[in-house]
């Protein structure tokens, strides 16, 4: 076995047993076994089941691994058992060389959870090796004068075996001129010398023959031999005699080629040539000190002719020869011990034991990622490493045992802020001046559900028009979600609403893959003019979360409606009652025409116009409030019958029109003419107190009836302030409190009287309940109909026209949008049956 490699084995063993031998004591987590080497593969090791406590469940389920530090895998587990069993063939001589102690680190790895155990497994010696001479044969020169007692050194016998298996001994055999000594060193080793016991007589025997044995300790004991020849020659009576037996010398690994070692030297009592000593390395010296070092051969100088190198050997021995010119000639011996001092050359490696695995961003704190361990090949200060981060991370190095670290995590880890960490370690050992290695690790950090989609608006405002195609996109609603992979995957849906007592769903339908909206129906401005969705976005984590957002949709008018006559009615027929005496004056107020439009804005301003007339130089129509009067006075040569063709048309584009048929016969009566209501009547007629008599009753009737709806509806909404139901003191659609604004006004401008009654809040369609008298009319009946729509105009004329003759007072209805803000017209000038009053 190479010398150098085993020096090497014995430190690197020497090292790991007292580092191994202080966390013995301290670590609880290590365990140790001995197993014989050459141990058949197979061969039980220990139980790490029981002695780690690990069910046979764990070792079966979790991803258990083995690991050595030098890279062979000599265990394995049974997973069956639970047992350590040996892999492949352990030579103890290859892994420690001729350390006593022979100490194998295993490294235990489960990685479900990750974790890990160092187990020691120590290596028994067995007496596989036989001492090994380096030659079998050997010759030995001996003058015959030489002294009784002179000695010659041996070569020295190797066994790769340690402790009682190692060398144990020399036996020489039999014969009358030689005897051996042993000489035992202070590492233990021994030495052979040949001792001549009496002079040798070269005329009797020139040459002996000897057998030299080495036997080592085991058992049974093993041995080698080498073949000594002795000859016995004749002349040079003195050999050179070195100032030592013993040369030891420290050198630096690091000095340079052709530096000095030492000098060895040499003194030979002869003269002449028999005193000139010329030195050599011994005929055993092995060939790698012959490589590293040369001997000046005159001065005894031994100097560095290649570098050292620590790592590779630790020490050098070898013999050093000083012979003689004389014939025979002469020898003298002498051995050299060279110890290499380690410098700090080496710089520290990290080593990854259980490589890093991606870690969710809802880790716990302290939770293991990897695991570390460092080496150095210097020794002592210089092979001390220690390991750091180079910057702060949410990570930490947490030491574990001799060299080993645990990168565990130290803070919240967040995937949408760092998806993937680059962690520089440092490794510096303790050397002067300290060296260092850099290693990084990547940590991939694996995505949690933990954002839910956020939509890119706070709420979604969509127009659309009335009497759209369905199946139109309407609106399109867009969801991101921070996450990544099914956690980011976001689908739409409609939460279930109310719109009008129908669900959301049956007005519009979403697309839940992209968000976009799609009427499922043309929408009616006049029925549903605005409404509210709530969308919901949901990624496809698990757990799901969501996020819902409000889609205002407001449904945008168009004139599709043609204004609607109130008044005169068709059901009733042409007016005949509309009576005007010949005396009436210019400006007379004869009748009013009175129309409500469904749509709104500029669709539903309406204006007046006089189409037809029996006489166009008689009557005209106020184009704002569609008031009859005449444009003269009435004279004698006028018809008694008039007919008046009034048309009334909407703003809107294209614009929808109506007629209204208007029939007034002109009276030559005795009586007296009715007055215009704008001149005051010092002395009213009967009928006339009557009207103003019910007319008082009947605003004092809509003013109880007024307060007493406005309480019932003030306690209900109270009570029920948390529900959504129907009160008349909330928006349809939303929960805010508006109080409604009630007016009542009076008219009593021509021969017609009414009342109206308004109410309406500022996002409402306003209501108008108007009440006509009648000057003419006998009766004394008051009908107050409230219209539930817009669409309710024929059905409540219809009621009307049932209860009321021709000539009786008539009630008007109608439901009329508020105008927009840009229109200037003022009170008097907007459409409508309260313009004008």
């Amino acid at each position: 076995m190479d010398v150098g490699c085993t020096t090497k084995h014995l430190e690197w063993s020497a090292h790991w047993f007292l580092l191994f031998s202080l966390l013995w004591n301290v670590a609880d987590a290590q365990t140790r076994y001995s197993v014989p080497e050459e141990s058949k593969k197979g061969s039980v090791v220990g139980n790490l089941a029981k002695d780690l406590s690990i069910s046979f469940s764990e070792i079966s389920s979790s991803k258990l691994s083995i690991a050595s530090e030098n890279g062979k895998q000599y265990f394995s587990v049974d997973f069956k058992k639970g047992d350590l069993i040996v892999n492949e063939r352990i030579d103890r001589e290859s892994l420690c060389g001729q350390s006593s102690s022979c100490v194998l680190p295993v490294q235990v790895v489960i990685e479900e959870p990750l974790q890990l155990y160092r187990v020691e497994v120590d290596i028994q010696d067995i007496n596989d090796n036989s001492p090994e001479f380096h030659s079998n044969e050997h010759t030995l020169n001996v003058a015959e004068n030489t002294l009784p007692g002179s000695k010659f050194p041996l070569e020295v016998a190797r066994d790769a075996d340690v402790g009682t298996n190692a060398l144990k001994t020399y036996v020489l055999s039999k014969n009358e001129y030689f005897s051996l000594n042993i000489i035992t060193k202070k590492d233990g080793s021994k030495i052979p010398e040949l001792v001549l016991d009496k002079t040798a007589d070269r005329e009797k025997e020139h040459m002996h023959s000897l057998i030299l044995k080495a036997v080592d300790g085991g058992s049974p004991p093993r041995s080698g031999t080498t073949h000594i020849t002795i000859k016995v020659l004749d002349v040079n009576d003195n050999a050179p005699v070195f100032e030592k037996s013993d040369y030891e010398i420290r050198v630096s690994e690091n000095a340079p080629n052709g530096t000095k070692v030492l000098t060895v030297r040499a003194v030979d009592l002869d003269e002449g040539i028999n005193g000139e000593v010329i030195y050599s390395f011994g005929s055993h010296t092995q060939g790698e000190v012959q490589n590293k070092l040369i001997i000046d051969p005159q001065t005894g100088d031994i100097l560095l002719n290649a570098p050292l190198d620590y790592e590779d050997a630790s020490s050098y021995q070898f013999d050093v020869r000083a012979t003689d010119k004389g014939v025979p000639v002469m020898e003298g011996h002498s051995r050299v011990r060279i110890d290499i001092v380690d410098v700090n050359d080496n710089a520290p490696e990290v080593v990854f034991t259980s490589p890093p695995k991606p870690v969710r961003e809802d880790a716990a704190i302290g939770t293991v990622i990897a695991l570390i361990s460092t080496k150095d090949a210097d020794a002592g200060d210089n092979g001390k490493v220690t390991v750091k981060m180079s910057s702060d991370y949410p990570f930490k190095l947490k030491p574990s045992f001799s060299d080993h670290y645990a990168l565990v995590t130290d803070a919240k880890l967040d995937r949408e802020e760092m998806q993937e960490y680059s962690i520089e370690l440092i490794a510096v050992d303790s050397g002067s001046p300290p060296l260092s290695s850099n290693a990084k690790v990547r940590v991939s950090i694996l995505d949690v559900n933990d954002n839910p989609p956020s939509f890119t608006q706070p709420s979604y405002t969509v127009y659309v028009k009335e009497n759209s195609e369905p199946g139109k996109i309407i609106a399109g609603v867009s969801a991101v979600d921070p996450d990544t992979g099914e956690n980011a995957m976001v689908s739409y849906s409609i939460l279930d609403s109310k719109v009008q007592d129908v669900t959301a769903s049956s007005h519009v339908y979403i697309n839940s893959d992209n968000g976009s909206i799609f009427s499922l129906h043309s929408f009616d401005y006049e029925r549903l003019s605005v409404f509210q969705i709530r969308v919901q976005a949901s990624d496809q984590g698990s757990p799901s979360l969501s996020s819902n957002v409000t889609v205002h949709v407001f449904i945008l008018d168009e004139n599709d409606n043609a204004p609607a006559i109130i008044y005169p009615s068709t059901a009733m027929g042409s007016l005949t009652h509309q009576k005007i005496p010949r005396s009436a004056k210019a400006g007379h107020l004869v009748t009013k025409v009175t129309a409500v439009d469904a749509d709104s804005g500029h669709n539903a301003w309406m204006s007046y116009k006089l189409a037809e007339a029996t006489d166009e130089s008689l009557f005209s129509v106020n184009v704002y409030t569609g008031e009859v009067r005449t444009r003269r006075a009435v004279s004698e040569e006028d018809d008694s019958a008039q007919t008046l063709l009034v048309e009334i048309r909407d703003n809107g584009v294209p614009a929808q029109s109506a007629t209204a048929t208007v029939s007034i016969l002109l009276e030559d009566g005795t009586h007296e003419p009715v007055l215009d209501l704008r001149q005051k009547d010092p002395e009213p007629i009967k009928k006339t107190g009557r009207i103003t008599f019910y007319l008082i009753v009947s605003l004092a009737a809509v003013s109880v009836l007024s307060l007493v709806t406005f309480f019932i509806l003030l306690v209900r909404c109270a009570r029920h302030s948390t529900t959504r139901s129907t009160c008349c003191m909330r928006r349809m659609d939303s929960d805010d409190f508006r109080a409604r604004n009630l007016q009542l006004q009076l008219n009593t401008d021509g021969p017609i009287k009414y009342v109206e009654v308004l109410g309406g809040d500022m996002l409402s369609h306003s209501q108008s309940f108007r009440s006509c008298l009648s000057p003419l009319s006998e009766f004394s009946d008051f009908t107050f109909v409230k219209p539930s729509s817009t669409l309710d105009f024929k059905d409540m004329i219809s009621v009307l026209d049932a209860s009321l003759p021709d000539n009786a007072w008539t009630f008007e209805s109608q439901q009329q949008k508020p105008p927009n803000q840009d229109w200037r017209f003022n009170q008097n000038q907007r459409p409508g049956p309260s313009g004008g009053e």
